[in-house]
């Protein structure tokens, strides 16, 4: 939820500063994330659960790239691109780790 947050907030930055394809994206991609955490939590068995994770885990890799392109096309600092980048990497990290798990004690 608090990424998502960000995400929006960072969203409507961009869009005072007339940006709207990427912001679009982004704010698409970073508050889908939580949303398919958030359905995976209400899953209709271990296959599902890791569908909805592995959906979330998509999602963040896709926000993680339009970071990157909002960075290097100068939208955003290198401090808000670390911070929001960081936040994102631990997610997907936390998701790897949540379908791993899963798997293996599927097994």
């Amino acid at each position: 939820m608090d990424f998502a947050v960000s995400i929006i907030n960072l969203v409507k930055t961009l869009k005072e500063n007339r940006e709207s394809i990427i912001s679009n994206q982004i704010g698409r991609s970073g508050t889908s994330i939580g949303a398919n955490i958030r359905e995976a939590q209400y899953a209709h068995g271990k296959a599902d659960f890791v569908a909805k994770l592995q959906i979330a885990l998509k999602e963040a890799s896709e926000t993680g790239y339009w970071l990157e392109l909002l960075y290097k096309t100068n939208y955003i600092s290198e401090e808000k691109f670390k911070t929001l980048d960081s936040a994102c990497a631990n997610i997907r990290i936390m998701l790897i780790s949540s379908i791993n798990t899963v798997k293996e004690n599927a097994k």
